[in-house]
């Protein structure tokens, strides 16, 4: 027997999936930082790290691989003490479990074991499922003899192995902000000296192995059959104070504020994507201990 609607069904209907549909992006965040910042090449910016037989540049952007063998990594030409930075990023489909791929600010080489960072990480899948977007932000690494990883992990609204999409870190002074396509996805403000980034950091981007912990707390391993696993970075942005610019240097916003922050329709749009996307956030893990991470009081 066919189904027979009624005008005021065929409304209710559609008034339902309209609001399902809306339910999957995220509002406007009414300001694109992105578009304040012009694109580079990959080499008018940044050099070749590790791996340099599992990468290619071509067309201003880079594409690197892991496979059995080897990843691969690139780093920015300068050191910066604040900044934009960011480049749109295409991840490998299918089963990329135990696989890294990173865009990121450190300053590793300069500090080891006593460094800072902040990341941004696609911590591969098993078929079927989405990938894991990973934010965190290390101060002084683990030179107290403890990591304190401050990690806050988000699923997409769209699929990132399908398009590049951009990313990117906004590091001024009192706070870091982490984008997606200009949506805001989280803000990390300075709260003290000892729980902030304030020494210079070098952009980089890799891919490689991290099979102990990248999947499901390492349940899942990288499977060499379905090698290579390829991460391909376009798109580059990178503006703000070098390590050597002069005192008077006034860092980047991403905001309509000169001052920083974000506007009320950013930070609207960035509790819209933490209500509905956000799996993990630290500050809310019992098993942590909240005496090293005063962000998280309230």
């Amino acid at each position: 027997m066919a189904l027979q609607f009624n005008l005021p069904h065929l409304i209710i209907i559609f008034l339902i999936v309209r609001l399902a549909n809306a339910a999957q992006w995220p509002p406007g965040p009414g300001y694109y930082p992105s578009t304040r910042f012009r694109s580079m090449s990959f080499y008018q910016g940044y050099r070749n790290l590790w791996g340099p037989g599992h990468q290619n540049v071509d067309n201003n952007g880079i594409t690197i691989w892991l496979d059995r063998n080897s990843g691969s990594g690139f780093k920015s030409v300068k050191a910066f003490r604040s900044g934009y930075f960011g480049a749109s990023i295409k991840l490998q489909p299918g089963y990329t479990a135990g696989v890294i791929t990173a865009f990121y600010l450190s300053n590793n080489e300069a500090h080891p074991g006593y460094h800072d960072e902040v990341d941004i990480e696609f911590l591969g899948t098993t078929f079927g499922k989405p990938y894991t977007l990973q934010t965190n932000v290390y101060v002084r690494g683990s030179g107290d003899g403890r990591i304190i990883g401050r990690e806050m992990k988000f699923h997409l609204w769209f699929d990132p192995t399908q398009n590049f999409h951009h990313y990117a870190i906004l590091w001024s002074p009192k706070e870091i902000i982490f984008f997606v396509d200009d949506v805001p996805i989280r803000r990390y403000p300075r709260k003290s000296v000892a729980t902030f980034p304030l020494r210079p950091m070098w952009v980089y981007g890799s891919i490689w192995d991290a099979s102990s912990w990248a999947t499901e707390d390492g349940k899942y391993k990288a499977d060499y059959r379905y090698q290579p696993f390829v991460g391909k970075f376009t798109n580059f942005k990178a503006s703000g104070c070098s390590a050597y610019s002069p005192p008077w240097c006034h860092p980047v916003s991403a905001s309509p504020f000169r001052s920083g922050g974000l506007s009320r329709q950013q930070s609207k749009t960035m509790w819209w994507v933490q209500s509905h996307y956000m799996v993990y956030n630290y500050c809310e893990d019992n098993k942590r201990d909240h005496s090293l991470t005063p962000e998280c009081w309230r």
